[in-house]
């Protein structure tokens, strides 16, 4: 088999390339939290230096009873024993991608590493749409048939992959629809897999609910401290199994597999998870400010490519977008530009705009979408991050106000076009 590199880390490693050789690019393509560390995160990390003995692979009890505190001020009961730690949420979904067997269900567009990693480990993908008027799980309407026609083929779907609040749409999806497909999940006897490592930057969070509030013995929820907390490159996931046999089960065949590939969480990294999933005031009121930062920068860009013809969800966590430009589609091809890729291609090398094509995410390949990611947008250095992480009027700083100026210019092109012939035809799908 041969393996490909991550589409998200390949295009950083592209876009910064350029920008270090001098290139004036408008880095829109990766979804890294773009924040400063804070710093009692990192006395944490201090105190936990002499931690250097390979611990259990599950991870400390007193990392796994401060996760399961966190899932239970989130009304979703948890015990320590039901709690595993990994270096990052991904090696967790590998792991669980690994161990439940069948094949996967996944949202249409969704993260680009499920469906990498459901090959991965040898199995197939069966794509569902997404409802219009949101991501991150499948439309309950088409999701039926889908799994129905799978195993009419004689496949044997396996688990299902969704994501609260979304990555690559940022969207949310409300109760009602998980209740929809956590239903026909149940029915057919699939895992549900929730990735909720975006939880806590949904911009209401009370409107999150999880997939483990219905249907509470069958799904697995992961999270970690890379969105949250800006703490991407210190890899700390974490997975919640379900009270139930087979998620007792599940949680021990995990570990077994978590035991040949990692071992265990790294012992400073545990103290780190111990201190933030605590939760104290100094931690919630950070997570608050990015949420605050994200929000106020995503929706402003929103506003951006809806001024430039696009059709986009308005973001409701985390900091992405998802513009649709099928609407300029006749008009778009008379340019050249008939996919994706292309449209990415064309911002980049036209326009200085680093997006990442929507085929990345499972989408269409024709299909005018990419994603957006905004948040490398606050600055480039500590001091001009902290400043926008506090200021209560972060657009108008003028680092943000600058990027977003370039942005727009980027876009004129665009909306001089204005919308063409049979732009009903390319509604969006995804």
């Amino acid at each position: 088999m041969t393996f490909l590199e991550s589409p998200t880390l390949a295009v950083d490693q592209r876009v910064r390339a350029r920008i270090a050789a001098g290139e004036r690019v408008l880095h829109l393509a990766f979804g890294e939290a773009g924040l400063p560390v804070l710093p009692e995160a990192v006395e944490a990390l201090a105190s936990g230096a002499h931690l250097n003995s390979y611990g259990p692979v599950a991870g400390s009890l007193a990392a796994r009873s401060a996760v399961a505190g966190y899932w239970n001020r989130r009304d979703l009961p948890t015990d320590p024993e039901s709690v595993l730690l990994a270096p990052g949420s991904k090696a967790i979904l590998f792991a669980l991608l690994m161990v439940i067997a069948g094949d996967v269900v996944l949202p249409r567009p969704s993260w680009v590493s499920y469906g990498a990693q459901a090959a991965v480990a040898g199995h197939q993908v069966i794509w569902v749409p997404t409802p219009p008027q949101v991501g991150g799980i499948p439309d309950p309407d088409l999701l039926e048939a889908a799994i129905a026609g799978a195993q009419a083929q004689g496949r044997r779907p396996g688990c299902l992959v969704v994501t609260l609040p979304d990555n690559p749409t940022g969207t949310l999806a409300e109760e009602s629809l998980i209740e929809a497909v956590c239903a026909i999940a149940d029915r057919h006897g699939l895992a549900v897999i929730s990735d909720e490592i975006y939880r806590e930057l949904a911009y209401e969070p009370a409107a999150v609910y999880s997939p483990a509030h219905c249907l509470p013995d069958r799904t697995i929820t992961t999270t970690g401290l890379s969105k949250s907390v800006a703490l991407g490159g210190w890899r700390i996931g974490a997975a919640r199994f379900p009270h139930s046999s087979w998620g007792e089960q599940l949680r021990a065949d995990v570990a077994a597999l978590s035991s040949e590939l990692w071992s265990s969480l790294a012992g400073p990294m545990q103290a780190v998870a111990d201190h933030i999933f605590s939760e104290p005031i100094t931690v919630r009121e950070h997570i608050a400010a990015s949420r605050r930062l994200h929000r106020a920068v995503a929706l402003e860009v929103h506003r951006l490519f809806i001024e430039a013809g696009a059709q986009c969800r308005e973001p409701q966590g985390g900091f992405y977008l998802y513009p649709d430009f099928s609407s300029l589609h006749s008009k778009l091809r008379a340019l050249g530009i008939a996919s994706g890729d292309a449209l990415a291609d064309y911002l980049l090398r036209q326009r200085g705009v680093a997006v990442l094509a929507g085929s990345a995410f499972g989408d269409e390949p024709a299909a005018l979408r990419f994603r957006v990611a905004t948040s490398l947008l606050y600055g480039q250095s500590e001091d001009q991050r902290w400043e926008s992480l506090r200021s209560t009027q972060p657009c108008a700083l003028p680092w943000i106000a600058g990027a977003l100026g370039q942005l727009r210019d980027a876009l004129e092109p665009l909306r001089g076009l204005g919308p063409g012939p049979g732009a009903a035809e390319f509604a969006p799908t995804a």
